[in-house]
């Protein structure tokens, strides 16, 4: 196999994805144009990987940051973002900032469509550091949890949900919502419900009947802007930070 370089093996690794990667898509793919195999632990190549992306990011050459770990070619040119009246597109686009951001904040990640699309060329399935939902409990609710938009999965000891996210686009399936999350209240879960603004009033008033009422300290309600809004600001501290001290 020709050896490139870390840098050519990246830009390969994305050009074979139309020009984009997710850091998880770097990390499976990067052998077939890099050998890796002189190092001890996995966690220093993938250092190592990561060190030549972000030198090449903060010295503007090659590769851009379009997300908190989603990297392009520099003349790669973003779809825009989904608006409001773009339901399907407008779901997935939100499981991957859920997907993202739980990433992000150092959780394992698990979504119930995997081969939807958060943004061109990338799937959710790019994002979720989970192909298969842990086995944490008995059957039945494992199958009620595997269609649970996003969950969060802690990574210390054993492998337990703490944050379920549920998108929802209209009141019609705010119940069936609600329902699917509920089945994981014995453990130490909260319960998250996106949507659009106008969901906000009718969530309030189905949080105050049972059997809801009895956790109802566990459920909160996002609209799509918070969301948005705090992904876009957590991709900017990120590429802030990585700035400073990479």
């Amino acid at each position: 196999m020709k050896q490139y370089s870390w840098v050519s093996a990246i830009r390969r690794v994305m050009e074979d994805n139309n020009g984009v990667a997710s850091l998880r898509m770097l990390y499976e793919n990067i052998g077939k144009y890099r050998d890796y195999s002189h190092y001890k632990r996995d966690t220093d190549w993938q250092a190592a990987l990561r060190g030549h992306l972000y030198r090449e990011i903060r010295n503007d050459r090659n590769f851009k940051r379009i997300g908190l770990a989603i990297y392009a070619l520099q003349d790669y040119k973003e779809e825009p973002k989904p608006q409001k009246g773009e339901k399907k597109r407008m779901h997935s686009y939100i499981q991957g900032v859920c997907l993202e951001l739980g990433n992000f904040e150092g959780y394992d990640t698990y979504t119930a469509d995997p081969s939807s699309v958060f943004r061109e060329n990338i799937l959710l399935g790019d994002l979720a550091t989970l192909r298969e939902i842990p086995p944490f409990t008995y059957k039945e609710i494992l199958n009620d949890c595997k269609r649970i938009d996003v969950l969060w999965f802690s990574k210390r000891g054993f492998a337990f949900p703490r944050r379920a996210f549920e998108v929802v686009h209209s009141v019609g399936t705010l119940t069936e919502a609600f329902a699917r999350v509920f089945q994981i209240r014995e453990f130490m879960s909260d319960f998250f419900i996106v949507g659009p603004l106008e969901i906000g009033p009718r969530f309030d008033t189905r949080i105050r009947r049972d059997p809801y009422l009895t956790v109802e300290e566990r459920y909160h309600f996002l609209n799509y802007d918070q969301v948005m809004e705090f992904y876009e600001t957590a991709v900017k501290h990120h590429q802030l930070r990585s700035e400073l001290f990479a």
